[in-house]
């Protein structure tokens, strides 16, 4: 949607509220046991999150941010937002609120942008602003964070936030760039998870800056990090693709080694074998993997009261898996539970004010790119 449309504002809303209403269709397939409702439809939609007023913030990939209700289906446009270079892999990527959004207002977002020497990832905020027209605005956007070093190429930018349960930090998630080697670099903040400060900055007492790495590092060793949340003890989960194989979920520890490109339970797409992770190799390795590979995208920590029966449950959005992926955790371990065949690629799962599960559909290779919403079937 071209951001000059804003001025047709009005007529935007009119037309998105009667195309886009809530659908009433629902269905609970047989063996699953949830329903499944068709909410609204996006332009290759990437991560959402909901404002405490019951609406949600929704990315697009080519570098729309949305503002829609899921009582009437009205979308609105958000202005303000960088200039994305969407080529390949590339999106305008994560939408997360800070943690005392109801006081400040802040947002902070992700994005794949050109600069020097190539492309990376960009972490920005703004303050969300609502006028009485309607017209919508990220006032004062800012980048505070880029990825180091920026490079050629348009996959694996990865680009996942959360903040810590006590609100101090902001992690970020760097994916390698499809390069490999800067996973282990110590210089660059590319396969690694990054702890900030809410400010963008690193935050002090990383635990290898003394080392010689990049200061914001707070673990190294990853490949392409597509979801990042804490469980209800304050443990870090992390879950990243694999090569031709072994995707990943790991419990992320300050200053680990997670082994990529170095080890993998996946090879490289050319056939070379990468060793696998064994006991005493230097490597943290994950606590579960998928060969055949899934294709993790997204990654929540349920802690609703809707579906009681997954709480301390972990759920994953399949790409090639067409997948909605359920693991359960019992402290530091982690087990395979449930995977569910949703026939479309799954980018991003949330979790809604009233305990349900939201899923977005990425919108390629035979998705539509629709919000669902799962409710109890019973």
């Amino acid at each position: 949607m071209n951001r000059a449309l804003m001025t047709a504002l009005p007529l935007i809303l009119m037309a998105c509220s009667s195309q886009n209403a809530t659908s009433q269709n629902s269905a609970a397939p047989a063996g699953k046991p949830f329903k499944t409702s068709i909410i609204a439809d996006f332009d290759s939609p990437w991560a959402m999150t909901f404002l405490p007023d019951g609406r949600s913030l929704i990315t697009e990939k080519a570098g729309e941010m949305i503002l829609f209700d899921p009582r009437n289906g009205t979308k609105i446009p958000v202005a303000g937002i960088p200039t994305v270079d969407s080529a390949g892999q590339g999106a305008l990527m994560d939408v997360v609120l800070h943690p005392q959004f109801a006081q400040n207002r802040m947002v902070y977002f992700s994005f794949s942008e050109s600069g020097a020497g190539g492309k990376g990832v960009a972490l920005a905020t703004g303050r969300f602003n609502k006028a009485s027209d309607g017209t919508t605005t990220l006032d004062g956007v800012k980048t505070i964070f880029r990825a180091t070093p920026y490079v050629d190429g348009d996959g694996h930018y990865s680009g996942r936030i959360a903040f810590s349960p006590d609100g101090r930090y902001l992690f970020f998630t760097n994916g390698e760039r499809q390069k490999f080697d800067p996973a282990q670099d110590p210089k660059a903040t590319l396969g690694k998870v990054l702890r900030l400060n809410l400010d963008g900055t690193p935050a002090a007492g990383n635990p290898l800056a003394a080392k010689g790495f990049h200061p914001a590092v707070w673990s190294y060793g990853h490949r392409n990090l597509l979801g990042i949340a804490f469980d209800k003890g304050g443990r870090l989960w992390e879950q990243e693709m694999g090569p031709k194989g072994g995707d990943e979920v790991n419990l992320i520890k300050p200053g680990l080694n997670y082994g990529y490109p170095k080890a993998s339970n996946g090879d490289h797409y050319d056939g070379k074998p990468i060793p696998d992770h064994s006991p005493h190799d230097g490597f943290e390795a994950p606590k579960l993997f998928w060969t055949p590979v899934i294709s993790p995208a997204g990654l929540l920590y349920y802690s609703g009261e809707l579906f009681p029966q997954w709480k301390d449950s972990l759920f994953i959005g399949g790409l090639s898996g067409k997948a909605l992926v359920r693991v359960k955790l019992d402290g530091e371990n982690a087990s395979k539970a449930d995977q569910w065949d949703m026939g479309a690629r799954i980018r991003e799962v949330e979790q809604g004010p009233d305990g349900a599960l939201w899923l977005l559909e990425d919108g390629g290779r035979g998705s539509q790119g629709r919000l669902l919403k799962l409710t109890p079937a019973g």
